[in-house]
């Protein structure tokens, strides 16, 4: 937990926010409406005696109280899919509507991009990308078995995406659900920070940055743009949207969210960021039983 540390003068009640990192993740699923409707899963639910929480945020999202959720008979007809909880909140704070087109650019293994399609009833257009191509297959499995039919899965690097596949020349919008640090995953994941490193951070924020700027070329002039992470570290957050906001036209929003949260930073250790930035969430485990998450939403202007 020593790399935490230096989250110290940022997160309130840290001792409690360290204690929360330290305790194991529940298992959490979100109901896959393109395959049945919440009052029919939990009917499936009760019948197979498999006990259950409902997020108050978000009736989508169950938490189960069983050691396997993928092997509950929800799971196997693709009415439930696994994801934590606060996984759940980028697509929510995207807010596709049915006919959108919408870009997943780090989308592997599917999801928030097969959430995306639920949201859209099906009914549209999702790009669901990933640069790992040893995850291509994970995302067209969870996309065939949650029924999403209106998803196409590529292969390529999202910071230098081309659009000349498609019969379009903008997305309406786009999730940058970036590869990070992981730092937020450490409840589900014990090892996450055991090769942390300022070094590395440095080097994902690059990466990331590169995502952000191509996210926004590709969307449409107010168009949305969903930038989130796994992490706490504000070189992967605020200082991203705020190379964003220096280099490409876009203005942050704000978005409404029942899930406990903190404001965005606008400065950290020494560097001062838009104080719009406030509108995004950072989502500790403490607040809200959950893994740690960051959200900001931003516009496409002209």
């Amino acid at each position: 937990m020593e790399p935490l540390e230096r989250y110290r003068p940022i997160i309130d009640d840290f001792d409690a926010f360290l204690a929360a990192c330290e305790r194991p993740l529940g298992n959490a699923v979100r109901v896959n409406t393109i395959k049945a409707s919440v009052e029919r899963t939990l009917a499936a639910l009760n019948e197979a005696g498999v006990d259950y929480d409902q997020a108050d945020w978000n009736p989508r999202v169950l938490t189960l109280e069983i050691d396997s959720p993928g092997s509950t008979w929800t799971s196997f007809h693709g009415f439930t899919h696994g994801q934590e909880e606060v996984s759940a909140v980028p697509p929510v704070v995207l807010e596709p509507q049915p006919g959108d087109r919408v870009w997943d650019c780090c989308a592997a293994p599917g999801g928030k991009a097969t959430q995306i399609a639920a949201l859209m009833d099906d009914r549209g257009t999702v790009v669901a990308n990933d640069n790992n191509l040893g995850r291509i297959s994970a995302l067209r499995f969870n996309a065939e078995r949650l029924g999403a039919t209106g998803l196409a899965v590529t292969n390529a690097d999202a910071r230098n995406y081309s659009l000349e596949r498609f019969d379009f020349d903008a997305f309406d919008r786009t999730l940058v659900d970036a590869p990070c640090s992981c730092e937020g995953t450490i409840r589900k994941n014990p090892d996450a920070l055991d090769n942390w490193s300022e070094g590395h951070i440095s080097s994902v924020a690059g990466i990331q940055k590169g995502i952000i700027r191509r996210a926004i070329q590709a969307t449409r002039e107010g168009g949305t743009v969903v930038y989130s992470t796994c992490t706490f570290a504000p070189e992967e957050n605020e200082a991203v949207v705020q190379h964003a906001l220096d280099n490409e036209p876009c203005r942050v929003v704000d978005f409404d969210l029942e899930l406990e949260h903190a404001p965005g930073l606008t400065a950290w250790d020494g560097e001062t960021f838009d104080e719009r930035l406030e509108r995004a969430a950072r989502i500790y485990p403490h607040q809200n039983d959950t893994g740690g998450f960051f959200v900001a939403k931003l516009e496409v202007t002209a």
